[in-house]
C-alpha cells in the first residue's frame, strides 16, 4: 500500500478494553515509547510468525 500524499501513516481504529490501553499506555511511556510504537511492533511480530496448522494437518484458511 502506498504511502499517503500527506506522508504520513494512515489511522485505523481499533477496539481496546479501557483497562488493557491504560495499562499499555503506562508501560509504553515508562519505555519512552508510544502505543502505536507497541501495536505496530506486536504486528510485525504476529504477521511474521509461521502460520499454525488445523488439527487436521491442513494448512490455515486464507
Amino acid at each position: 500500500m502506498a504511502r499517503p500524499a500527506t506522508g504520513k501513516t494512515p489511522l485505523r481504529n481499533v477496539r481496546v478494553p479501557d483497562a488493557l490501553w491504560e495499562a499499555a499506555k503506562e508501560r509504553a511511556a515508562a519505555e519512552g515509547r508510544t502505543v502505536t510504537d507497541v501495536v505496530v511492533a506486536a504486528l510485525h511480530r504476529y504477521v511474521s510468525a509461521p502460520r499454525p496448522e488445523r488439527e487436521d494437518g491442513q494448512p490455515p484458511a486464507g
